[in-house]
């Protein structure tokens, strides 16, 4: 047995490997100084990166104010998921009712009893605006109105958004009818990042329907070719203007609420809209021009190697299921430092994809992102032998060490 044990400890010898380390970036001294964000002459306001949802600037970002037509967008939202679930198609036809076609305030022009496809009806809300699709899309997905606003304040609750209730369809003002910047740029993210198959309907400069031509009241569509739409809205005189707005520069895109912004005195609601898409094209620059957004790891890149306890094998590679994005200063990628943290030595079996720690993202001493570390090769219980060889293998390194 003990020339076993000898012939076995040699052959360790020869065998043993270190462990991989994942490369992360040094770390810098003096911090990169990014100056405060333009005044906008809005009440509150969010600037976040749509990949990563990193927050890049904020002021009352949690304030409930009326959204206005930017209610919408939560209209959108029940709309496509119930595309992507296949319970509707852009060509299912809907009915136009009475009481849709009696919405007031902003209108696609529908005729009572007509039936409209879901992807015009799409058009009518996200490009003109039109509380008469609104309420066509509502009815013709859930039955009434107030049965759809339920699927509002319930996606809503399942997105996060704790500072937002729904009580009508259309964003006309009504008691209980509120959202803050931070959820407006959430619900903007989730729309972009959920259905980009979707994303169109909201770049789309204008659409004619039975005649009439409409533009979309987004300006900023016209004043920046990097712009990816949204929705801006008006509840009162009391809330204002609000905006959520999208634009990409390369692999970045930023997304950028504004809310609270008074109406100019004796403006037309055309200049108003144009100032507003003025103050989201201010926040959004601020953003490009300061930040950056970084892949620091690939989908499945081994970050390093993990001791396993009673495994057929003593180590096992270890990465990210996804890739690992970062927002942060430009300027500031060196200053970055990423390490990966396990709670402890797995036990086998261990399967492929399980989750084993989580690699932490630093700038400065503050976490900027985290991602889970999982096994990228399963790792069956071992055998007799097996165990015997690693245990004696980790006795090696104990010796060493």
């Amino acid at each position: 047995m003990n020339k076993l044990l000898r012939l076995l400890f040699a052959s360790l010898l020869l065998w043993s490997v270190g462990p991989a380390h994942a490369a992360a970036p040094a770390a810098s001294q003096t911090p990169f100084v990014v100056p405060a964000v333009p005044a906008l002459g809005v009440h509150s306001y969010v600037l976040l990166d749509a990949r990563t949802g990193q927050v890049i600037a904020q002021q009352n970002a949690s304030a409930r104010q009326a959204p206005g037509g930017a209610a919408k967008l939560m209209v959108a939202y029940v709309v496509f998921q119930e595309l992507q679930a296949g319970r509707i198609a852009l060509d299912s036809r809907l009915r136009v009712s009475r009481v849709a076609w009696h919405e007031p305030g902003a209108r696609m022009f529908l005729s009572p009893g007509s039936e409209v496809t879901v992807n015009d009806l799409l058009q009518g809300l996200l490009v003109d605006g039109g509380n008469d699709a609104a309420a066509t899309l509502a009815q013709g997905i859930a039955g009434t109105r107030s049965s759809f606003v339920s699927l509002m304040n319930a996606d809503a609750h399942n997105l996060g958004l704790g500072n937002t209730h729904y009580s009508n369809v259309t964003g006309l003002p009504a008691p209980g009818l509120y959202t803050s910047a931070m959820d407006m740029a959430k619900l903007s993210r989730a729309l972009l990042t959920q259905f980009p198959q979707y994303a169109h309907y909201f770049t789309q400069k204008r659409f004619t329907w039975d005649g009439i031509t409409q533009y979309n009241f987004d300006k900023l569509l016209w004043r920046d070719a990097h712009s990816e739409g949204l929705e801006p809205g008006y509840a009162d005189r009391a809330a204002g203007f609000c905006m959520a707005a999208a634009a990409r520069h390369g692999h970045t895109q930023l997304i950028a609420a504004v809310m609270g912004m008074a109406p100019q005195k004796g403006a037309s609601l055309d200049q108003n809209l144009n100032a507003l898409a003025r103050v989201s094209e201010v926040l959004l620059n601020y953003g490009f021009s300061f930040y950056t957004t970084r892949e620091l790891y690939k989908a499945g890149a081994k970050v390093g190697e993990l001791r396993v306890n009673g495994g057929a094998q003593r180590k096992l590679a270890v990465g990210l299921a996804h890739a690992l994005y970062v927002t942060l200063p430009r300027g500031e990628y060196s200053a970055l430092a990423a390490k990966a943290e396990f709670s402890g030595t797995p036990a086998a079996p261990v399967a492929k994809g399980q989750k084993l720690g989580e690699m932490v993202v630093r700038l400065h001493g503050k976490t900027l992102a985290t991602a889970p570390v999982v096994a990228l090769q399963s790792v069956p219980r071992g055998n007799l032998w097996q165990r015997l060889k690693n245990a004696a293998l980790d006795w090696l390194h104990s010796q060493k060490a």
